[in-house]
């Protein structure tokens, strides 16, 4: 792996990680599911400008009309949408570690239903990431934590991992910005949808903090983070890309904590340590020169 590459993967998992501080402080006074279909609009509309000014066009293949399809539903309607609803019961730092778990569930997912050979390597990586999951999980749950916003990442996780695992052979191929941009539309569409459809109140007066969070959120998670790992996996191939997912269990508790002041326990510490070695093992393992 080149310097370049090493850095958009740096860039990546902290532009991923930081998105759950900047979400949690706009739900704090906006309703979640309008917020980010307002969020993925915006998004999308800068997204597809630049993609024209740089002679991206429209026409896709149905490879990447598959992609921009699957991962605008999957990825930002179903697993943002439940995240966004979540954190208005659970903190940032929770969300993002129940997030940080898809690698694992893209890997057992890939072995227990697609029959997948795993290395003995895999397999301790598997055990030791869930098993820092339910360390962190047993300390929140004794300490109290909202169930429905459990449930919540929980399934939003999954859907994100079915998306991967649908996608884990595509490649853009190509106008990789305009596949942003439309991505954001359709979650946009969705979503708008959905807060019509559950009646949510759009009647707020966002503070200023929450205009900045909301400022952030539309240009570096929103257009910035996902540009970055479309040309990643195109570089260095979608298996290595996701080892910067390690990453993630430490940058988003850290800015959580660092901005927020949510408190974090011994427990939480060692579990984010352990979740991130699992996560670690299992993309190493995945690599062919690590296979047995």
């Amino acid at each position: 792996m080149d310097i370049r590459s090493l850095l958009m993967g740096l860039a990546f998992a902290f532009a991923w990680s930081s998105a759950f501080t900047s979400a949690r402080i706009i739900v704090s006074e906006a309703p979640p599911l309008a917020a980010l279909s307002l969020r993925f609009l915006l998004s999308g509309v800068i997204a597809v400008s630049i993609a024209l000014a740089l002679g991206q066009t429209w026409r896709l293949t149905r490879a990447q009309w598959k992609a921009t399809i699957v991962f605008g539903i999957c990825q930002n309607a179903l697993y943002l949408g439940l995240f966004f609803s979540a954190m208005t019961r659970i903190e940032a730092s929770l969300a993002s570690i129940i997030a940080s778990t898809m690698p694992l569930l893209v890997a057992f997912a890939s072995w227990s239903i697609l029959g997948e050979r795993l290395s003995r390597m895999a397999v301790v990586g598997l055990a030791v990431g869930f098993s820092g999951t339910v360390l962190i999980m047993g300390s929140r749950f004794s300490g109290g934590i909202d169930p429905i916003g459990f449930v919540y990442c929980i399934i939003g996780v999954a859907g994100l991992a079915t998306a991967t695992l649908v996608m884990r052979n595509a490649s853009t191929g190509g106008n990789v910005m305009m596949i942003v941009g439309l991505q954001m539309f359709v979650g946009s569409a969705v979503l708008a949808v959905v807060s019509l459809l559950i009646g949510e109140n759009l009647d707020v007066s966002p503070s200023e903090s929450v205009m900045w969070a909301f400022a952030y959120t539309v240009i570096v998670p929103g257009v910035m983070a996902t540009f970055i790992w479309f040309k990643l996996v195109d570089r260095i191939g979608a298996t290595r890309a996701a080892t910067f997912h390690f990453l993630n269990p430490f940058l988003g508790v850290a800015v959580a904590w660092f901005f927020l002041g949510e408190t974090l326990g011994p427990l939480d510490i060692i579990g984010v340590i352990v979740i991130s070695v699992g996560i670690l093992t299992v993309q190493l393992a995945r690599q062919p020169e690590f296979k047995t």
